[in-house]
């Protein structure tokens, strides 16, 4: 999809009191506990790990990003220790109906010193050509959903990694 279909674009970093090499993101997120998840943001909702048709590990995260309930089917790209790209089409749900954005989220973190690294949470969502045909017919423009979306995302994202940053440095800990 091309940048004129972007509706949010965001990056939070959280620093973690932990050596990069005891850092697994991918290990945490596939097998964070829904209850740790949930206590990461207040709009978060429910968690759980599958695997897509084709054995591609998939996270599935149910949370409310502004006003609208979203189910994200995050397949895995990349998975490795200190980088997870994921991918979802996503459904979101709105008081006007169902509709589907494409959400990109890279969790990644950089050694800063032998005990510390710092963890960055980046969120990208872009509409699909079901969610631009949803706009249209509620008379709502690209521009206006951006707007919202981008809103909605920061304020998320604001909360939610610096508690995932804890949560990995306690993973960090426990798997050590």
């Amino acid at each position: 999809m091309s940048d004129n279909r972007s509706l949010s674009n965001s990056t939070v970093t959280a620093i973690m009191n932990v050596p990069i090499e005891k850092v697994n993101i991918a290990d945490w997120l596939f097998t964070l506990p829904d209850a740790e998840y949930q206590r990461c943001s207040t709009a978060h909702i429910a968690a759980g790990t599958t695997t897509t048709d084709d054995g591609r590990p998939m996270s599935i995260n149910v949370e409310t990003i502004g006003d609208a309930l979203v189910v994200q089917h995050y397949v895995a790209e990349t998975r490795e220790p200190t980088l997870c790209r994921m991918v979802s089409i996503s459904d979101a749900i709105t008081k006007n109906g169902r509709t589907k954005v494409k959400v990109e989220w890279t969790l990644s973190a950089r050694k800063i010193d032998d005990q510390t690294s710092e963890y960055t949470n980046h969120i990208h969502a872009s509409a699909t050509d079901e969610f631009l045909a949803f706009i249209q017919e509620h008379g709502v423009t690209l521009e206006q959903a951006a707007a919202a979306r981008q809103a909605a995302s920061d304020s998320h994202n604001h909360e939610e990694t610096p508690n995932f940053a804890a949560s990995i440095e306690r993973h960090a800990r426990r798997t050590a």
